[in-house]
């Protein structure tokens, strides 16, 4: 696999991460818990923060290095 197609896929896995755990953190911190979501959310919590504020945090930093790695000048 060439490196800009490895590097285009983890941009798509990356956003479809910031997607569903943007949304997960949406409704566990200001939409009055995850009952009222689609899916449920698990009871993990680290400094009173769900455990989908990480991932999204977590996705939103391989976006950023996807990006970064795609825009560099070879």
């Amino acid at each position: 696999m060439k490196q800009k197609t490895a590097l285009v896929t983890i941009l798509i896995f990356s956003i479809a991460g910031i997607l569903f755990s943007g949304y997960l953190s949406y409704y566990e911190l200001w939409g009055g818990g995850c009952q009222n979501a689609i899916v449920q959310c698990g009871t993990f919590s680290m400094a009173n923060l769900p455990a989908c504020v990480y991932g999204f945090f977590m996705y939103l930093a391989v976006f950023i290095i996807a990006i970064l790695g795609l825009t560099k000048k070879a």
